[in-house]
């Protein structure tokens, strides 16, 4: 067998996990609206992947079109190829199923028409407001041979007419179809409930936009550029400064080359070439849809059906923690014990609430964080604001290279500093990943740390929507080094050592190691050697072959890898003590567990590190070891039932393939739904006995 053949190629495999995501929004078992959600995410997924992967491809083909990734031997322009193909089938799979769920829609009242399903009196009503709401805001372009061809912002969707004349050869007409001066999903007159899409109104009136012309042939298009900056490799600008760099830089990329052209209609092949042409494409590029070219209206059209409960997933909130008491102050239930929170089943108000305590504690005297996503109204920025502006230090390093939200994290960083945080932006070359929040007491009793660590970001909105563990504690172990990690971060620099805390750079990648070494001893010991992790992504060469030599050894592997997964389980000989499977389902899956071992001896983490090579060696990440009983009982708990999930699980072969887990006559368990009803048992619990773990 190969060296390639328990490998999987990182591009390949992320399609296999958006394909994932097109199986939700096929499954009828989904809700109707849920599904729209899952084919909506499945086309922005996508988008990202253009943008940034296949722009980064095209990147190193233009560097070294002979190189070679170490998982699959592959070329970028190999990888290219195959992605382009990948991604040219699931799309066709896309449009049967956008063309199913509007027939399913239809059956709900809802339909989105063209002119061939109106009266002809509700088209003279949409010529009239065509005429009075929408050309006023119109431009027209016409490329010709003294017409430069425009610049096409990236995601936007335009009106494309080949244009004729008696006396001159063919041109093409260019309108841009989108403003802010009108909606985009327009309701039909005399038709409630069916509904147009602006471009589509603006694509059959393209001819009362270029008068004189004969519009002999149209379609809607939409440019996707390329994403990929090295945000530090082009700093060398001394003028500026490098918040204002990171805005320049946001800039720069909406006008980076194309690599993607969607068409919503065929247009002759002498008129793509010429596309072709001028936007520098191959026509391996071009892709042409039955379905709307930008799907995000789906958003509306939930709105409208909101009050069908039937058609969503069945209402839940987040649950109070039962191991808090929200009547009592957080840092003092903090200091007492350890508190581990599950999101979106356990609400994040115990952890805003210890921020909030700590702006107005007289013995804090200092807060550290680090800040990667915010929400568009963040109550983290309020509360560090409020401690600044209370006589605290609150020293905040923003990652401004949290790729297509640089735009907002630039911005709390100037109000941060504004409210006199001391704002810093982390290590060159390194982004900063880590969910750490340190907050330093100076009591009568000498110094005192309260930590916290999490797997996600500072984020109310994604609290609920994506899961997310957060663990706050006082051990004082935990807060020294926590502390030596931001002391180095405010120099600009890493820690090389540690011994509680995994660390990457330096000290995460290493440990891990370690580890899956001690696991390997053990087996060759004659015990039991195990190993289960929860993570996101999985593409770090040195950690993977690590496994595979663990599996071989005996070690039982257990995986649960949500999207990219570079190594094939399940091989007879080479991988078969090894198993992957992945959770798609009403939350994003986003925590990340690591558990060496069983029993006594087990060894318990969580962190903000994937096993990518990116997150090991090239970003500062942190996991933190869980000692409590009682949480690790609950880590134990949250693995096991997403590991005997039957409904949202698919597990991967040796083929590469991911096949779905059935009920069959088993009990169905739809762990996302367990979680949240187990969540919601504890905390009725709480009440009925009225105390919380914490008393």
């Amino acid at each position: 067998m190969n060296d390639t053949a328990c490998f999987e190629n990182r591009e390949l495999s992320w399609l296999k996990f958006n394909e994932r995501v097109l199986e939700e929004a096929e499954d009828d078992r989904v809700p109707l609206c849920e599904r729209l959600s899952f084919l909506s995410i499945f086309q922005s997924n996508l988008d990202e992947f253009f943008m940034v992967r296949i722009g980064s491809l095209h990147d190193q083909r233009l560097v070294d079109a002979k190189a070679r990734e170490n998982k699959t031997n592959m070329t970028a322009g190999e990888q290219i190829e195959a992605a382009l193909a990948s991604a040219r089938d699931l799309c066709h799979r896309r449009d049967r199923v956008y063309a199913g769920l509007m027939e399913q829609l239809g059956e709900q009242g809802v339909s989105l028409v063209d002119f061939r399903n109106i009266s002809a009196k509700s088209e003279k009503r949409l010529n009239k407001q065509f005429r009075k709401d929408f050309l006023p805001y119109l431009s027209a372009m016409i490329v010709g041979k003294k017409q430069a061809f425009p610049f096409l912002p990236n995601k936007e969707i335009y009106a494309v007419g080949v244009l004729a004349t008696k006396q001159d050869k063919e041109r093409i007409g260019l309108v841009h179809c989108s403003s802010t001066a009108f909606p985009r999903l327009i309701e039909i007159p005399e038709q409630p409930g069916s509904y147009m899409l602006a471009e589509e109104l603006i694509l059959h009136y393209l001819p009362l936009m270029f008068p004189g012309y004969v519009v002999t042939s149209k379609t809607l298009a939409r440019i996707t550029r390329n994403a990929d900056i090295d945000a530090d490799a082009i700093y060398d600008d001394e003028e500026l400064s490098y918040r204002e760099h990171m805005a320049e830089v946001v800039k720069r990329r909406t006008r980076l080359c194309p690599v993607r052209l969607e068409l919503s209609r065929s247009l002759e092949p002498v008129v793509i070439e010429r596309l072709c042409r001028q936007l520098k494409l191959d026509q391996k590029q071009i892709y042409s849809y039955d379905a709307p070219l930008d799907l995000s209206f789906f958003g509306e059209i939930r709105d409208t059906l909101r009050s069908r409960v039937q058609l969503f997933y069945p209402a839940s909130r987040p649950q109070d923690s039962e191991q808090v008491d929200m009547s009592r102050s957080v840092l003092e239930q903090i200091a007492a014990k350890d508190i581990l929170l599950h999101f979106p089943y356990e609400s994040v108000r115990p952890f805003l609430q210890m921020l909030h305590e700590a702006a107005n504690d007289r013995y804090v005297t200092s807060i550290c964080m680090t800040l990667y996503r915010l929400a568009p109204h963040s109550k983290v920025v309020e509360a560090l604001a409020e401690a600044a502006e209370n006589g605290k230090r609150v020293d905040v390093l923003v990652e401004l290279k949290a790729r297509f939200d640089e735009e907002n994290n630039i911005e709390w960083s100037r109000r941060l500093e504004e409210a006199g945080c001391h704002v810093i932006y982390g290590v060159e070359h390194l982004k900063v990943h880590s969910k750490l929040c340190l907050i330093k007491r100076e009591t009568p009793n000498g110094i005192r740390y309260i930590t916290q660590i999490g797997t996600g970001n500072y984020n109310e909105k994604t609290s609920r929507l994506y899961t997310d563990l957060s663990y706050l504690t006082a051990r004082p172990e935990i807060g020294l080094e926590a502390e030596r990690v931001f002391e180095a971060l405010l120099r600009a620099e890493t820690v090389h050592e540690t011994e509680y805390l995994l660390v990457a750079p330096n000290c995460l990648q290493n440990k891990l190691l370690a580890m899956i070494d001690e696991q390997i001893a053990r087996v060759r010991q004659g015990l039991k050697g195990h190993i289960r992790v929860k993570i996101n992504s999985m593409s770090d060469k040195a950690l993977m072959n690590r496994l595979i030599e663990a599996g071989q050894a005996g070690v039982q592997v257990e995986m649960i890898i949500r999207g990219i997964n570079c190594l094939r389980s399940s091989i007879p000989g080479r991988t078969n003590n090894i198993r992957i499977i992945s959770v798609v389902g009403q939350y994003l899956e986003h925590s990340r567990i690591y558990i060496f071992g069983d029993g006594a001896e087990a060894k318990y983490y969580i962190g903000s590190a994937d096993w990518m090579t990116r997150n090991t060696l090239r970003r500062v990440e942190i996991a933190c070891p869980i000692v409590d009983p009682s949480l690790t009982e609950r880590l134990e708990t949250i693995f096991r039932v997403m590991w005997e999930d039957n409904c949202s699980v698919r597990e991967q072969g040796a083929d590469g393939l991911y096949r779905r887990r059935y009920p069959g006559t088993e009990k169905p368990l739809r762990c996302q739904r367990w979680l949240m009803e187990n969540a919601v048992r504890e905390a009725e619990n709480a009440r009925n006995t009225g105390g919380k773990a914490g008393d």
